[in-house]
């Protein structure tokens, strides 16, 4: 805008520098020659501008006549009785027309218009005109102010004055203009005209003396610039000042205004006779607007606010070139440029909004915390109550019903935390009036802008929505979380009285949550019900629970991945002689694939127990599965390969309180003495299943009765966030120190200690507390290479089992005994030894120095042998045979039951 101002002075300065001569040499005279010529022009044109001013006069009293007479028309019929009352009807036109018609002729005016406070006419002279916009600045009259004015209306030129009508409460309802054409206003001047030649006339000889004076003075205040450059000049500074979009005020030193343009007359609603008055007296402004101006200070973009509009202010003094002092003051209309900043402020915070809730919903997979998530993202932002309602089903990981019936609050969060809404947790019956209800059944959603007047959600519960209105909350968006094309519950946001309705766009953004959030619901879904099914499938493969035996105490714990599970396992299985075998392990990977696997590892770990082999050996024949395992599987792409799986295998014995132990890849037992001290065994270490190639070693140690055997996979102690050597010294803090806790106990202790809330990974732990076998319920002694060491057996037998009282069994315990001897001596090498263990059975164990292994068959009806085996297999709840360094032991197990005794009996005398 400081262009505007610049340009006239710019143009002034070059015609400053242009010489006389060179101007005099364009114009064919000079401005004093010109005078002088136009000096009889000069008289006439006064007589005639007397006469001129005589008509305007007359037109400005007719004129002032014709306002006066169109004011009191308008206001009169502005403040009739029944005006209100028809703007009230249905069609104000209807009852508006006849009356003005009516009106108009009786007061002497040329037309009487009705409008609305938006320029649309009701009534007019011309019916054709009804509805169209009046032709007119209804901008005063809808301030409360009388407008009058001249325009070129539809009856031509016309005079008129726009009146407000208020209504019983004062605001400005509607307007009433009337008026008269300029060509009906009759005045006369035919005996003024005289006068006006006499003045004329008197005037002549005078003109020559001023137009002398006034010659002098043009010449020396124009530099004798000539009649076209000083139009020119003026002519752009006009342009420029009244036609810019922008108000300009130029403020003297001493405060008073110097010049106002149209555009700053209309925006500060100026005086006509502004100019020249101090501003401070300037009626219709601000205060800060006054303050401003007086101070004559710099302002920069400053806005401030006159009659309802925004002004963006900037002033500066005019004195900086050499100027007279002063301030000049541009002003621009910024109510449009801040409406449309509210509403790009408002779409950025609904972006913001969009941006926050895609960043914040579905971090997890768990569908409670993600419409928690949507709860989070739209309170206190965008609704002060934000409620989730789920399908029951949904929450089991199953398929939703398709009615809103059975749906269960899962979240109810707000502002305030004694709201009567639905309480967390509650399972709700939505009625089908409801739009809740309602947006459940059709997925679309439910906009309610006033719960007080909803009555079919007030029949949901009467008393409760009653509380609920009463509570303040009056606006409702039900919007159903739908994903894949199934309705999986309802999302509402309510709104209290603190905060306008929703409307429409804000349906729109709800829904917009609201579909960011399903999916992530329904993802949260299906993984729950896939993971139940995994871990269903992997508990099954677990023990259930462990079996009876008298070597150990044993307590356990498996605790999945909250990522899903894995190949973590245990097992205790119980041997031949009282023997338990200890077995933990851990397949690579996660999901089905690796559970899957696991299961045929422990099931191979079951079939290989029964050959009863040494805990490297069967690692080998483990390590070799694996590998074809992995080769099957690569060969056929189903899944990817295995990679491998580590285990740890040990082998307790209660009657020598020996432990022989081998791992694959595996950590280290904790050993937890009697006394309470925790060690790690350095055991020999072995590759993890599925590598090949690497023997595999046992260590044998001496457990004191009581010890506890600590048996773990890796997610026990390995974390992220820590070393393994942090989580070992944790593990053995949790062990040490507590010799009479049970293994149960101490395997709440320390998961504890060592888990956080959702552990990352599988973790199995078992805990095997050591029992030693009295050694009054074992009886063994050598046999020597003869056959009548048979005899002496039975006779050392039964005396046993007398002691130990159980000679109900001494017959079945004879005939087993017998045999095995006789085998052994026949077939297998010395030393022969017999040992008898009272245990939770009788079991008789027979080994020699041969390796030979005996075979069950069927003997020929012929045959007088071949049949002492299939004895001991009638007689024995199990029999079988196990390997050793020094050669092999055949051992058979007999029931302590009575009815399990008679009955085998019974048998053998009936096979006999």
């Amino acid at each position: 805008m400081a262009d505007g101002f610049t340009r006239p002075r710019l143009i002034r300065d070059r015609l400053r520098r242009i010489p006389g001569r060179s101007l005099a040499g364009r114009s064919p005279r000079s401005v004093a020659g010109q005078v002088f010529a136009f000096q009889a022009a000069l008289v006439v044109l006064l007589v005639a501008f007397a006469v001129f001013a005589l008509v305007l006069q007359s037109e400005r009293d007719t004129g002032a006549e014709a306002r006066r007479r169109s004011v009191a028309v308008a206001q009169t019929f502005a403040h009739s009785p029944g005006v209100l009352a028809a703007l009230k009807a249905p069609d104000p036109s209807k009852v508006l027309q006849p009356l003005t018609e009516a009106a108009r002729g009786s007061a002497g005016v040329d037309f009487i218009v009705v409008m609305d406070t938006h320029g649309i006419r009701y009534t007019h002279p011309l019916p054709d005109r009804i509805g169209k916009r009046f032709v007119g600045d209804i901008g005063p009259s809808l301030a409360g102010r009388v407008r009058t004015e001249g325009v070129h209306g539809p009856l031509g030129e016309e005079t008129q004055a726009i009146v407000p009508v208020r209504s019983a409460d004062g605001h400005v309802v509607a307007l009433v203009a009337a008026g008269m054409k300029v060509a009906n206003v009759v005045t006369a001047v035919d005996r003024q005209i005289p006068i006006i030649l006499i003045a004329g006339a008197a005037a002549l000889g005078g003109a020559t003396a001023v137009t002398l004076f006034v010659n002098k003075r043009l010449r020396r205040q124009t530099h004798s610039l000539g009649p076209a450059e000083m139009t020119r000049m003026y002519d752009h500074h006009d342009a420029v000042l009244h036609s810019v979009r922008e108000g300009v005020l130029i403020v003297g030193d001493d405060g008073r205004l110097l010049l106002a343009n149209d555009e700053a007359r209309r925006l500060l609603d100026l005086p006509p006779d502004a100019e020249g008055r101090d501003v401070t007296t300037l009626t219709g402004l601000e205060p800060d607007t006054v303050a401003l101006l007086a101070s004559g200070r710099e302002a920069t973009d400053e806005v401030l606010l006159a009659g309802g509009v925004l002004l963006a202010v900037n002033q500066r003094p005019t004195d900086r070139d050499g100027g007279p002092k002063g301030a000049v003051l541009t002003l621009r209309d910024s109510t449009e440029l801040q409406a449309v900043s509210g509403r790009a402020e408002v779409a950025r915070e609904r972006l913001d909004l969009l941006y926050d809730a895609g960043m914040a919903i579905g971090t997890t997979l768990d569908v409670t915390r993600t419409a928690d998530e949507l709860a989070e993202v739209a309170v206190p932002r965008f609704a002060d109550f934000v409620t989730v309602d789920l399908a029951d089903a949904v929450l089991h990981g199953e398929e939703p019903g398709s009615e809103a019936t059975g749906v269960r609050r899962v979240i109810a969060r707000g502002v305030r935390d004694d709201h009567p809404l639905y309480e967390k947790g509650r399972l709700i019956d939505f009625l089908p009036t409801t739009p809740m209800a309602r947006g459940y059944g059709s997925g679309r959603s439910e906009l309610v802008t006033d719960l007080s007047t909803a009555l079919g959600w007030r029949a949901q519960d009467p008393e409760r929505t009653g509380r609920i209105v009463d509570y303040g909350i009056h606006s409702l968006i039900s919007a159903p979380i739908q994903a894949r094309g199934v309705v999986l519950g309802v999302a509402n946001f309510w709104r209290c009285k603190e905060h306008g309705a929703f409307d429409d766009e804000e349906l729109s953004l709800a829904e917009e949550l609201v579909a960011r959030a399903a999916v992530s619901i329904d993802n949260a879904r299906r993984y729950a019900r896939e993971h139940a099914l995994a871990v269903t499938l992997q508990r099954s493969l677990l023990p259930r629970a462990l079996p009876e035996q008298s070597a150990i105490e044993a307590g356990y714990r498996y605790l999945p991945a909250q990522s899903g599970v894995s190949g973590d396992w245990f097992d205790v299985i119980p041997l031949p002689g009282g023997r338990v075998a200890l077995v933990v392990g851990d397949v690579v990977g996660h999901g089905l694939h690796a559970a899957a696997t696991m299961g045929r590892l422990r099931t191979a770990v079951h079939n290989f127990s029964t050959l009863d082999l040494p805990p490297d050996e069967l690692l080998s024949h483990l390590d070799d599965l694996v590998g074809r395992i992995d080769q099957d599987e690569a060969s056929t792409g189903a899944f990817a390969a295995v990679v491998g799986a580590t285990c740890l295998y040990a082998v307790y014995d209660p009657v020598t309180r020996r432990c022989a132990i081998a791992r694959a890849g595996h950590l280290a037992p904790a050993l937890v003495s009697p006394d309470g001290a925790v060690a790690f065994p350095d055991l020999p270490f072995g590759p993890p299943l599925g590598l090949g190639g690497m023997p595999f070693s046992t260590a044998e140690l001496e457990l004191e009765e009581g010890a506890q055997l600590v048996l773990y996979t890796d997610g026990l102690i390995e974390d992220r966030n820590r070393d393994l050597d942090v989580g070992m010294e944790l593990l053995r803090q949790a062990l040490a120190g507590h010799p009479a806790r049970s293994p149960e106990e101490s395997c709440k202790a320390v998961l504890d200690e060592l888990l956080p809330a959702k552990p990352e990974d599988d973790v199995a732990l078992l805990i095997a507390r050591t029992r030693g076998l009295p050694a009054d319920q074992i009886a063994d002694w050598d046999v020597p290479p003869d056959p009548a060491a048979v005899a002496l057996s039975r006779e050392a037998a039964c005396a046993r089992l007398e002691e130990w009282g159980l000679g109900r069994l001494a017959f079945s315990m004879e005939l087993v005994l017998s045999e095995l001897v006789t085998n052994a001596l026949r077939y297998g090498s010395p030393p022969l030894h017999v040992r008898l263990i009272h245990d939770r059975a009788l079991i008789c164990e027979v080994s020699d120095g041969s390796s030979t292994s005996p075979h069950l068959r069927y003997a020929a009806t012929t045959e007088e042998g071949g049949r002492g085996l299939f004895l001991v297999s009638r007689m024995a709840e199990r029999w079988g045979t196990r390997y050793t360094p020094q050669g092999k032991v055949i051992w058979a197990e007999l029931s302590l039951s009575e009815d399990t005794a008679e009955g085998a009996d019974a048998a053998e005398l009936g096979d006999v």
